[in-house]
């Protein structure tokens, strides 16, 4: 079969040199211009890759393509390798075009296109073949994690050409601070990129997903991922929650221990200054609920909540003051001492105002009074008292007094 395989690639090859010699004399000078043009081509491992050489001036002469063993592949639009995957896509005297499916990372290589003018003119083009990364793989996480542990995760993939990028993100916060590392696999083509992330976990990290995403171009911008959910164990916290501001004498009190932690606590634990509950009667437990029925002074107290789990407890406390209802609802009210307090400035201040406005007025009009007898005071006898006012008062028409 090799030997029936070299004969016929000899055969094409001597053929076309056969061809091109007795038509050399006439086509020397026509072949000056004859180029083979081709172009590089990179496809997916299990791709399909075209393979296209051009002539834009030819005058019937073949064209041929070799592979990087430079083995014929096609001689014009005659098939020379039997390779079920190589399939002529077109063949004349401008153009040859074949197509390599189902590509393999040992297709990469040069190909050559061949014009078989005197001398034989080639163009190389470069078929690049990208590995494609497996699915990655998330190690390292084992449930549950304490709250406060050091946690490392590390993500792996195989097969890339070139080799992939791994990037590490936390809801949906990208991490930077990872370590990275690349190895070349016994192909010897393709790699293995691993990336390990560290970070300390707490009790906001429970139920958060840790994805890891393998980006390659071979990926057509739909990137690889692989997602760990984390499980943090943690203690309680605590709080309690009143059902009222302001509990009242003779009124129900409900208080809500609310508690969170994982695993759950549960139950919970309620206490009143130190001790047990008083009065059972009154003070019925339900679930996480404290109900106090009919409060009274004797209520008043600090009330504890303790919840505990597996990881360890928690407590908080509440203290209750009981209110006499009148003196709460003569506190909600208007104030009146307030009220009646402003009344009264503002009494004061208006009777102020009116007594100063009067004594202003009163000063002014007196001055007027005294302007308009003034020289009658001095006068020796009355007769003269009264011409010297009269003129005082014709001299008082020629002044103008304007009041405002």
């Amino acid at each position: 079969m090799i030997w029936k395989r070299s004969a016929v690639l000899r055969f094409y090859s001597v053929c076309g040199l056969l061809l091109q010699a007795s038509a050399s004399k006439n086509k020397v000078k026509g072949s000056q211009g004859q180029f083979p043009l081709t172009q590089n081509v990179t496809v997916v491992e299990g791709g399909t890759a075209i393979l296209t050489c051009r002539v834009d001036q030819n005058d019937n002469t073949s064209l041929q393509w070799s592979n990087p063993a430079q083995q014929t592949l096609y001689f014009d639009d005659k098939k020379a390798l039997r390779d079920n995957r190589i399939e002529l896509v077109r063949a004349s005297w401008h153009e040859l075009s074949i197509s390599v499916s189902d590509v393999s990372l040992s297709d990469e290589g040069q190909y050559t296109c061949s014009l078989f003018t005197m001398p034989v003119k080639t163009s190389k083009a470069y078929l690049t073949v990208l590995g494609v990364p497996e699915k990655p793989q998330i190690s390292g996480f084992s449930s549950p994690v304490m709250e406060g542990d050091l946690m490392q995760l590390t993500c792996k993939t195989s097969g890339s050409k070139p080799a992939a990028d791994i990037r590490w993100f936390k809801n949906d916060k990208e991490i930077k601070d990872v370590k990275y590392l690349k190895e070349e696999d016994a192909n010897r083509k393709t790699f293995t990129v691993s990336s390990t992330l560290d970070f300390r976990v707490d009790r906001s990290d429970d139920g958060v997903a840790v994805i890891c995403r393998v980006d390659h171009e071979s990926l057509n911008a739909t990137p690889q991922v692989a997602m760990q959910v984390l499980e943090i164990h943690y203690t309680p916290s605590v709080k309690i929650i009143p059902s009222t501001p302001f509990p009242q004498e003779g009124q129900p009190l409900i208080l809500t221990c609310e508690s969170k932690g994982k695993p759950l606590p549960e139950p919970v634990l309620w206490t009143k200054d130190g001790g047990e509950l008083p009065d059972p009667d009154r003070m019925v437990v339900s679930g996480r609920e404290l109900n106090i029925l009919f409060l009274n002074k004797t209520d008043n107290g600090t009330y504890r909540c303790e919840a505990t789990n597996t990881i360890g407890q928690s407590s908080a406390e509440y203290v209750l003051i009981v209110h006499d209802p009148n003196a709460l609802a003569g506190q909600t009210g208007p104030d009146h001492a307030l009220i009646g307090g402003i009344v009264a400035v503002v009494v004061f201040v208006t009777l102020c105002s009116i007594f100063l406005l009067g004594r202003y007025l009163a000063r002014h009009k007196g001055t007027y009074l005294t302007n308009e007898a003034k020289g009658a005071e001095d006068a020796p006898d009355a007769d003269t008292a009264i011409i010297n006012a009269e003129g005082s008062q014709v001299n008082a028409e020629e002044k103008k007094e304007y009041f405002i």
